[in-house]
């Protein structure tokens, strides 16, 4: 659409007791999803696809204590865009294509908003104009998928939260403002998959959801702290708040607000729209020293290794043994986690643990080390901290229990992933609000959590296989997610305990296999310990092969909470297929015609005969295959099955 056919829509009034009334209406690129824009007293917008009214009306403001009120349009500007990003760090593809339609809207009181629709999905966001600083006071942000929709609602207790919750299956209508949220939230609705979520978080605070009771959701917003008060050694709590959202200083552009739209549940796991709405990187910056890989994770198991010569703890003589062990299997990674020093002092390091020492001999066996630090301690000596990680080679830090995504948290994320960009230092951040586009913006962000982990399989048994086949189409489409997968002790529903020094998982052992084809995360973590790897040499074989980043992915089948196929391109050109499937067991076809031309070595891991009671069970096959093969794959209850296809 043009910018004179936008004027001309936009001379279009009708006549409202209080304010006259403008619509805009913006196109995809291929024309299938369209959104409706209402400007009178608030703004409301309505989404369509192919012409059928997806959500109804939903009304959009924002208030700031310097604009005045009302949105009377000063000037409309509509565009087309079409360009290819290419990734610092691959995560679903090496490129993305980047095709959007767009309108600004100019709003006499010095607000602006912007909308993009692109062919899966819309997203808006609020610009301030202002020279003067000012203060967020409200925003209403609204979607209205109808009462009787469905949503998969991970629901919180409050603001002050890790983000890892179950999610909830709810009739929308019965989702009031006493059920609150954290994004991403999913919705069914005539026919379609609407996914919530944001993306170019930056000095604002992050937004949670909550109902009407009537079919529609609204965001709120933790506001600002007033008063907080340290708990611990790693808690900042917040005691009171202010009566705004955040200070502004200046023009700003605040954070999209992402509605993805899915016909079929396979397209969230290939939708990259918060990475294409991430803010770029600062012109000029070099991320070419980032490195994804595979980490050896030591805390799952509070390192209770076993048939070594040496007293198993927190000791050089264990990380030496992980590094050894990430050696001989290339995995590019040891992370140390909490332990291995004071949680109030970074330079305290435990008894028996010499960094430096560790880190030379790391580096002789072309293995990396990351350390884990509280937020709290971290921010404390930050500068000093990341000086003496660089000056000793660390290759990332994995920062955790920040819990609230408030403004002030939301900025020292990024003062972090700043400051340690600066020393050439990744990072992964735990006990963190789902990812809001960082990966863009400082590529040196690698993974977060924010999701309802394997960590977790230690205590309780949530982490069954219809929660894994839930949340690569709910959490992964924010962005990668530190899952943390690998567990070899594989159980049973009827066999499972929970385990806190030795943990188990529920699921076969392909299940926990297929979590590194299917859960994207370019610090990708194996959990389990390297006695438990060593005796199994066949999965170690698919575990040293499997890459932690992709040129490419192809969802072959999926149902959300059911069963899941994939495909994805490793960059030497291998191809590898995951499937699971949750308690049911069952049989699915896929084809391969997403392979090149020629002859495919096809090897294979699936669950073995008696999976269905022994869940360690499995077996290896190898076959032939090309682009016009139907594969059948056969799944146990809570089961797996994944292929590594070289070009012969």
């Amino acid at each position: 659409m043009t910018n004179k056919a936008i004027m001309m829509m936009a001379g279009c009034i009708l006549a409202l007791p209080a304010l006259a009334q403008k619509k805009y209406t913006i196109n995809a690129p291929d024309k299938t999803l369209s959104v409706q824009v209402t400007v009178s007293d608030s703004i409301y917008y309505q989404v369509m696809r192919n012409g059928n009214v997806l959500t109804e009306a939903a009304a959009l403001s924002f208030t700031t204590d310097q604009n005045a009120a009302g949105f009377r349009v000063s000037k409309a500007m509509a565009g087309t865009h079409s360009g290819i990003l290419t990734p610092v760090v691959w995560q679903k593809a090496k490129t993305i294509a980047d095709d959007y339609s767009s309108l600004r809207l100019d709003f006499s009181n010095k607000l602006s908003m912007e909308w993009r629709v692109y062919k899966n999905g819309i997203a808006w966001r609020w610009i301030n104009n202002l020279a003067k600083a000012c203060k967020v006071t409200d925003e209403l942000a609204t979607l209205n998928p109808g009462p009787e929709a469905r949503a998969w609602y991970p629901q919180e207790d409050g603001f002050f939260s890790h983000n890892e919750r179950q999610y909830r299956k709810y009739r929308v209508g019965d989702i009031d403002a006493g059920k609150l949220a954290s994004l991403p939230v999913l919705f069914e609705t005539k026919g379609a998959k609407l996914l919530l979520t944001e993306s170019g978080l930056f000095n604002y605070a992050g937004m949670w959801v909550q109902g009407d009771g009537k079919g529609s959701i609204r965001g709120v917003f933790p506001h600002y702290p007033r008063e907080k008060k340290i708990e611990g050694d790693r808690s900042e709590l917040v005691v009171s708040r202010e009566d705004f959202i955040a200070k502004i200083k200046g023009p700003q552009n605040f954070p999209w607000r992402i509605v993805m739209v899915a016909k079929d549940d396979g397209e969230l796991l290939t939708n990259q729209l918060p990475y294409l709405l991430g803010t770029p990187p600062a012109p000029g910056s070099d991320y070419s020293w980032v490195k994804p890989g595979k980490v050896q994770w030591d805390w799952w198991h509070y390192n209770n290794i076993y048939n070594v010569n040496f007293r198993a703890g927190i000791n050089n003589d264990t990380y030496k043994y992980y590094i050894d062990f990430a050696a001989k299997y290339h995995l590019e990674y040891v992370l140390l986690d909490e332990g291995w020093c004071d949680t109030r002092d970074l330079f305290k390091q435990s008894k028996h643990i010499n960094i430096e020492e560790l880190a030379a001999y790391a580096h002789s066996r072309n293995v990396g080390l990351l350390l884990w630090t509280s937020w709290l301690v971290l921010d404390q000596q930050l500068d000093r901290a990341l000086d003496q990680f660089e000056k000793w080679g660390i290759k990332g830090i994995k920062v955790d229990f920040m819990q609230r995504d408030d403004q002030d948290m939301v900025n020292y994320y990024e003062k972090v992933s700043k400051a340690a960009a600066s020393h050439k230092l990744m990072v992964d951040f735990h006990g963190a609000c789902k990812p809001t586009g960082w990966s863009r913006t400082y590529p040196n962000v690698m993974t977060s959590e924010g999701v309802l982990g394997n960590e977790i399989s230690k205590f309780s048994d949530v982490i069954d296989p219809e929660h894994t086949l839930t949340i690569p189409f709910i959490r992964m489409a924010a962005g990668p997610m530190d899952f943390t997968p690998g567990g070899m002790l594989n159980v049973q529903k009827n066999a499972f305990a929970a385990q806190p020094a030795e943990p188990m998982t529920l699921g076969t052992r392909c299940n926990q296999m297929a979590m590194y084809v299917m859960y994207e995360s370019p610090l990708q973590m194996l959990c389990d310990i390297p006695t438990h790897y060593y005796r199994e040499p066949e999965c170690m074989e698919f575990l040293q092969a499997v890459p932690a980043v992709w040129q490419q992915t192809i969802p072959l089948t999926a149902a959300i909470g059911e069963y899941a196929a994939i495909a994805r391109q490793a960059a030497n050109g291998d191809w590898f297929i995951g499937a699971m499937t949750n308690w049911t067991a069952r049989e699915i076809t896929v084809d391969l015609s997403f392979l090149g031309d020629g002859k495919y070595k096809m090897h294979i891991w699936k669950d073995g005969l008696n999976a269905d009671r022994k869940a360690k069970d499995f077996a290896m096959d190898t076959i032939e295959a090309d682009k016009s093969s139907a594969l059948t794959i056969k799944m146990a209850p809570g089961g797996g099955y994944v292929a590594r296809l070289v070009k012969e």
